[in-house]
């Protein structure tokens, strides 16, 4: 029962390149380096020869064969030498009457390990080297056994046949195997990132131009329209102030996506809510009165604490606000409302309209970035603010039917 432990610690020290990989870079946007082939080797050599299996004083078998095979793949032939240095140091120092016959085993198993790496990486056939690996350092070293201590492979023929096969072997197999299958599942997610940051930049990078192109197109209309002076004054006063217009909502477009590479929760400290609601209703009042929709505000006669960012804060309600009042433009008797109230641990402010709504489909794409309900919007300004309540651990929900308004419920923690 002993030497069924020894061998299952010795193959838990040959699969350890293989954990400490998943554990190192598992959150790391790189794969494995060379150093860490060597590191990891030369740790897992010096444990598995620490602690071998062994039937008599003096002979001592681990997965030294299986770490230097690995080594030799991954690492290359500077960790396959260093490796080789490493055993021969530590082999001699253990001494024993198999320290010599290891050390000539050792002198043959690894120019065919460097042999079999190179035929590994060059074949199709991985596999079958994987296997031809295995036997190869099953039956030489057993063989050198054999030659030298004849006595002692028949006296212990159970565990020779047994340990020296299922160390390397499997050893060989399971290591290579599984370490081979994460490399290549990460280089397939590296893949993948690299190629969703390429998108989302050529997403910007079109969002963007397609946003600020309108615009500038509008003013260079009007601008040849001046030149040719062939217009009334009052005609290029309107053309002026048009392109005015036009240039703000260039500046108020590249303002939201500068927005969005800015981090969030910077700064935070506690705030008065209600103060910054209020604020906020001030300004965007004339803003109402301007697409003749009633901003009517409700809010209890005392201070609300939260944790945040006082410009995010603004910014926030201000982008739900515009939206609400741009939806109710083309309503009759447009209206919208704020109002707040406080619950046992949070606070909450509704932003309530009776424009256009939105269907299920739209309802389900808010928040997401470059989507908008309106055609002239870039959908980044509901972005950031979904993003901002969730920095400070709030929450959103809207709720909105076709033709009956919509409903946005924001839900902050009480500092």
């Amino acid at each position: 029962m002993s030497e069924f432990k020894d061998i299952l610690l010795q193959l838990l020290f040959a699969l350890m390149p293989f954990v400490m990989y998943n554990v190192y870079y598992r959150n790391l946007e790189v794969n494995y380096s060379r150093q860490f082939i060597m590191i990891t080797c030369s740790i897992s050599l010096g444990m598995s020869m620490t602690f071998p299996s062994s039937m008599v004083e003096g002979l001592f078998f681990d997965v030294r064969y299986v770490i230097m095979y690995f080594g030799l793949m991954f690492g290359g032939l500077l960790t396959g030498l260093i490796l080789l240095i490493e055993f021969s140091i530590y082999r001699l120092y253990l001494g024993g009457t198999g320290a010599a016959d290891a050390l000539l085993t050792m002198a043959i198993t690894f120019p065919l390990s460097i042999l079999l790496c190179s035929l590994y990486h060059k074949v199709k056939q991985k596999q079958l080297v994987t296997v031809m690996a295995g036997i190869s350092f099953s039956a030489l070293p057993l063989t050198f056994l054999y030659i030298h201590e004849p006595d002692y492979v028949f006296r212990y023929l159970s565990f020779n046949i047994l340990a020296i096969p299922v160390q390397n072997f499997i050893g060989i197999w399971l290591l290579v195997t599984l370490f081979t299958k994460s490399v290549t599942d990460k280089e397939l997610y590296l893949k993948f990132i690299q190629n969703d940051k390429v998108e989302a930049i050529n997403q910007v990078a079109a969002s963007l131009a397609h946003e600020v192109r309108n615009p500038l197109t509008t003013v260079l209309g009007f601008l040849k329209l001046i030149r040719a002076n062939a217009q009334s004054r009052e005609k290029i006063e309107r053309f002026i102030d048009i392109s005015i217009e036009e240039i703000h909502r260039t500046e108020q477009i590249l303002s939201d996506y500068l927005s969005m590479n800015k981090p969030l929760g910077v700064g935070r400290q506690q705030i008065d809510l209600i103060s910054h609601l209020k604020t906020v209703v001030e300004v965007m009042t004339p803003y109402a009165t301007m697409h003749n929709v009633s901003l009517q505000a409700d809010f209890p006669a005392a201070v609300v604490m939260v944790s945040g960012n006082s410009t995010e804060m603004k910014q926030l309600i201000m982008n739900f606000l515009k939206n609400a009042i741009e939806a109710c433009i083309e309503v009759s008797n447009a209206q919208v409302s704020i109002s707040l109230k406080i619950l046992p641990g949070q606070v909450q402010f509704e932003v309530r309209d009776n424009g256009v709504g939105m269907n299920t489909e739209q309802l389900s794409r808010l928040g997401s970035i470059y989507y908008s309900t309106k055609s002239t919007g870039t959908g980044l300004g509901l972005t950031f603010s979904y993003q901002a309540i969730r920095s400070m651990q709030g929450t959103v929900k809207a709720q909105s039917e076709p033709g009956s308004g919509t409903v946005f419920t924001i839900s902050l923690p009480l500092a």
